[in-house]
């Protein structure tokens, strides 16, 4: 392996939006997020499935067999 090559791998902090911050490994010094586990709504459980105007019932109409 060549040396002097390869990035400075070293402890970086994750920003995110939500005002959430952790420390990771990367050879960026600070990486900033605009969503993160904290408040992502699959992993907060506050997802919200929205069938806006009809879309699944459309789809059901559409491709089924009569």
């Amino acid at each position: 392996m060549k040396e002097d090559i390869h990035p400075k791998y070293a402890a970086s902090t994750v920003k995110c939006a939500c005002g959430n911050t952790f420390e990771t490994m990367s050879t960026a010094p600070e990486i900033k997020v605009a969503i993160c586990s904290n408040c992502h709504p699959f992993f907060t459980g506050k997802q919200k499935l929205i069938d806006t105007a009809g879309r699944i019932e459309k789809f059901h109409k559409k491709y089924t067999k009569s």
